[in-house]
C-alpha cells in the first residue's frame, strides 16, 4: 500500500443497526483492513456500517457496508449474507474488486476521457442487492439526498456508478444539460436514460450503452411511490410535477425508500 501511514483500526469508524455482536464487528474492521493492503493509493478514512434484521423470513439478513477514502476519492463495497461472518468475508473480497477497479478507471482517466476500447467489463458477477420484503402500508420515503448532480459524461457517470458500487446514478448530461441516470440493465449491460430522448446520433462512448428512447414520466411523489410499487422495479427516474427536474426514487435495503434530488 502507498502513503506514509498504513491505515489502522482507529481509522476505520463503525455504525451497526441491530442486533450486532461487538466481536463480529472487530472482525469485520480486520476484514476491511486486509483489503485495504491491495490498494494503489492511500487510503485516509473507512466508514463501516453492519446490519443485522431480526426477521426469519428473510434469507439475507446480514449486511455490510464500507465507504473508503481513497486519496480523496470515494470507492464503495456492499454486500449481504446469511450471517455477520459470511458477510464480512464477502465485504472483503468485494473491497478488494473494487479497489482493483478504481486503479483500472483512474488510470483510463489520466490524461483525459476514456477512448472506446479502454473500457474493460468487471470480472466479477454482480447481482443486486435484495432489499427487506416491507409491507406497501408501512413504506416511507427515509432518505432524502439532496445535491447537484455533476455534469459529465455517460463513460464518466457509469465509472462513477462502479466506484461507488451502485446499480443506478444520477447525474447531468454534459451533451445535452439533461438530468440522467445509467443503471445497470439492457443488451450491453448499461443502460441511459435521459428526460427527453435527443434527435441526434449519440456520441461514441468507451462504455457500451443502450439509450432509452422514452422520456421520463412527470410525476409527484406520491404517483411516483405508486407507480414504483407497481411495477416492482428496484427504481425509477421521473420529472418532478413542480420543476421538471430528474428524480431518482428507490428501494432501501430496508424496504423504505429513498429519493435523490437535484439541489435548486
Amino acid at each position: 500500500m502507498s502513503g506514509l501511514q498504513p491505515i489502522t483500526t482507529a481509522d476505520v469508524a463503525a455504525v451497526t443497526h441491530g442486533r450486532v455482536p461487538a466481536d463480529l464487528v472487530d472482525y469485520t474492521r480486520h476484514k476491511v483492513l486486509q483489503a485495504c493492503r491491495h490498494s494503489r493509493q492511500p487510503i485516509l478514512h473507512v466508514r463501516l456500517k453492519l446490519t443485522y434484521f431480526e426477521d426469519a423470513g428473510e434469507p439475507r439478513p446480514a449486511r455490510a457496508q464500507a465507504n473508503l477514502d481513497v486519496n480523496g476519492r470515494l470507492v464503495r463495497g456492499q454486500v449481504t449474507a446469511s450471517s455477520l461472518r459470511e458477510a464480512a468475508d464477502l465485504l472483503e473480497d468485494r473491497l478488494r474488486q473494487q479497489l482493483s477497479r478504481s486503479a483500472r478507471h483512474w488510470e483510463a482517466r489520466r490524461g483525459g476521457r476514456p477512448r472506446p476500447g479502454e473500457w474493460r467489463h468487471a470480472s466479477d458477477e454482480r447481482h443486486p442487492l435484495a432489499y427487506f420484503p416491507r409491507p406497501e402500508a408501512e413504506r416511507q420515503v427515509v432518505r432524502h439526498k439532496s445535491y447537484e448532480p455533476a455534469r459529465t459524461t455517460p463513460d464518466e457517470a457509469v465509472f462513477d456508478m462502479d466506484l461507488l458500487d451502485y446499480d443506478v446514478h444520477l447525474f447531468t448530461d454534459d451533451g445535452t444539460g439533461q438530468d440522467a441516470v445509467v443503471y445497470r440493465g439492457g443488451p450491453t449491460a448499461y443502460r441511459l436514460a435521459r428526460l427527453r430522448p435527443v434527435d441526434r446520433p449519440e456520441p461514441v462512448t468507451a462504455v457500451p450503452l443502450s439509450v432509452s428512447d422514452r422520456p421520463a414520466m412527470r410525476l409527484t411523489l406520491a404517483e411516483a411511490v405508486a407507480r414504483l410499487n407497481l411495477t416492482g422495479q428496484p427504481f425509477l427516474f421521473f420529472a418532478d410535477a413542480a420543476d421538471g427536474r430528474g428524480r431518482l426514487l428507490y428501494h432501501r435495503y430496508d424496504g423504505h425508500y429513498g429519493l435523490v434530488t437535484p439541489a435548486t
